[in-house]
């Protein structure tokens, strides 16, 4: 056919046919459920997202970082930074750092004191108060949470299985080395995260069971997808009721500092930080970083041989060339000499609100964090629901922006920040706000690895009435008993507001401490009499006194007669 000919009304026909056939698959609107990206998620935890990838999940919990002394800090970072050269190229790994609201009636349920059967109802119900409002002033309803996700490749089930089984026990032995406390998720768990991530701020209760699969016929994703996604906003995404965008940090600083993730996880909104981290081989970091080495050399003498050729100063070329030679010279010195691989980082950035105008504004915030360090957040134009998908801990990135780093600037990402303490148990006590995050410390001390406890400060600091608080709080939440040592007498008003019992001991009181009184139960494996005569023996010796102290007789005589009297 001539190419000039023109077409036949068959032809023309035939061609608006396919035009319109294609139009209405373009318009044709995947499911929410087709929009989440994974195939099947198994009781064990395992999350088949592809044919041939295979992923798993570990919730990790903080460790004192921003508040350490800087030599702890360094340890702490060079442990870091042994725990990430632990992966290898086959290994794919998702950092996700979560904050997400939650339901403060929920949430104040932590701090609920039950009524008792006493007098002192009313200062419950004021102390619970109190606690109501210390906790609104912490987090604002936000929990913030931090998983690694890691994939490997496999042919089938029982082949990842194996494969990551291994890996997360060295995961978890890392982070114990780290003394970070961690845990896997099992399937169902994963779906709660999930599900939670999808739903943010919904009402909606995830209730799932494996049951449900096969009485219903539904899948997993049934039960963890929003009402809907939508994406027609070239710069936002619709997720059920809210609105949110996703961007990536752009690294533009020639040095990141520990504080930048900080700083993100601060924020006071739904926001999630997501770090894609991608090993490169390390001998084939090697020969990349060569051949740069190479073609900057051959540019520097393409540049000598002009400034030849134009008469002047071989030795004057420009200064980009001179700039990146050094760089990827001292790159290659650390990749062969020092402990460092590379890696492939994307970090994704996604906030999330409850209408445009909060979302701008929380977008706008997170961009004056980036700034502050010298770098940009930039909105992933047309590309909202592949990067949605990526800041969710399935272990699948789908964004390929990446920078190439180090093991130590990836490290500079470092997770960790300060300890939370905060227990909803029945007997948890109020112990005031942490001074880094200023959330709640609720904790119940006897579950602790070590109970004990004590109040260190200067004068007028506090201390008395801490301690007061403490006693308050034990009284109106536990059924402990209190016993107060107190020589100056500072806690006896408190201790008559509570019906407590006073006893005063001094050379003119009505009160008495009787040394040779004994209590059967006072031992159970040993013999309380005798244990009883050894104190009298070791009292009258430091009654009596003298160079030698007690004969033999004497304390013979002390012996019998503690034997007859008890």
């Amino acid at each position: 056919m001539s190419a000039n000919k023109p077409l036949s009304a068959r032809q023309k026909k035939a061609i608006a046919a396919a035009i319109r056939k294609a139009q209405m698959q373009g318009r044709r609107a995947a499911s929410a459920q087709q929009t989440i990206p994974y195939k099947e998620m198994y009781p064990d935890g395992i999350c088949k997202v592809k044919d041939n990838y295979f992923t798993k999940t570990i919730q990790f919990f903080d460790i004192n970082y921003q508040l350490a002394r800087n030599e702890d800090k360094n340890e702490i970072f060079e442990n870091y930074c042994d725990f990430l050269n632990y992966f290898d190229q086959s290994i794919s790994v998702q950092f996700s750092f979560l904050n997400q609201t939650v339901d403060m009636a929920e949430y104040e349920k932590a701090v609920h004191i039950p009524e008792q059967a006493d007098n002192f109802n009313d200062i419950r119900i004021e102390y619970m108060g109190m606690l109501k409002n210390q906790l609104s002033r912490g987090n604002n309803g936000i929990i913030k949470r931090k998983f690694i996700t890691f994939g490997i490749e496999a042919d089938n089930l029982k082949a990842a299985k194996q494969k990551l089984e291994r890996i997360e026990t060295d995961i978890l032995g890392n982070f114990k080395a780290l003394g970070v406390q961690a845990r896997p998720l099992n399937g169902l768990e994963r779906l709660e995260l999930l599900h939670c991530t999808f739903n943010e701020g919904e009402k909606d209760k995830f209730g799932f069971h494996w049951d449900l699969v096969h009485k219903t016929g539904l899948s997993s994703k049934d039960f963890i997808a929003p009402t809907s996604f939508d994406f027609r906003d070239s710069r936002t995404f619709g997720m059920g009721g809210r609105i949110g965008t996703v961007s990536f940090l752009q690294i533009l600083a020639p040095e990141l500092t520990d504080r930048m993730l900080a700083d993100f996880l601060d924020l006071d909104m739904g926001i999630g930080v997501n770090i894609h981290i991608k090993s490169i081989d390390q001998s084939e970091a090697i020969k990349t970083v060569k051949r740069k080495i190479t073609d900057l050399d051959k540019m520097k003498i393409e540049e000598q041989k002009k400034a030849v050729r134009s008469g002047y100063d071989m030795d004057i070329i420009p200064s980009d060339l001179a700039t990146f030679g050094g760089e990827a010279k001292n790159l290659l010195e650390q990749l062969q000499s020092r402990n460092e691989r590379m890696f492939l980082v994307t970090v994704l950035v996604m906030n999330t609100a409850d209408n445009k105008q909060k979302l701008d504004n929380m977008f706008f915030a997170a961009q004056g964090i980036a700034q502050k360090y010298n770098c940009a957040l930039k909105r992933l134009d047309f590309q909202q629901e592949q990067a949605l998908m990526s800041s969710v801990p399935i272990g699948l990135n789908q964004i390929e922006i990446q920078r190439g780093l180090t093991t130590s600037s990836t490290a500079i990402f470092v997770p960790f920040t300060t300890q939370e303490l905060f227990q909803a148990g029945d007997e948890a006590l109020y112990y005031g706000l942490n001074a880094l995050s200023n959330n709640m410390i609720l904790v119940d001390r006897k579950k602790l690895k070590n109970p004990n406890g004590l109040i260190l400060g200067t004068p007028g600091s506090g201390k008395s009435f801490s301690a007061k608080r403490e006693i308050a709080n034990a009284f109106l939440v536990t059924q402990d008993d209190i016993i107060i040592c107190d020589p100056e007498a500072e806690y006896a008003p408190l201790v008559s507001r509570l019906n407590g019992q006073i006893i005063r001991i001094s050379p003119n009181s009505h009160d008495y401490i009787n040394p040779m009184d004994i209590n059967l139960n006072y031992s159970e494996d040993e013999n309380p009499v005798q244990l009883k005569s050894d104190f009298i023996l070791s009292l009258c010796e430091l009654i009596v006194g003298g160079k030698n102290g007690l004969e033999p007789i004497e304390k013979s005589v002390i012996d019998r007669a503690v034997i007859n009297i008890y």
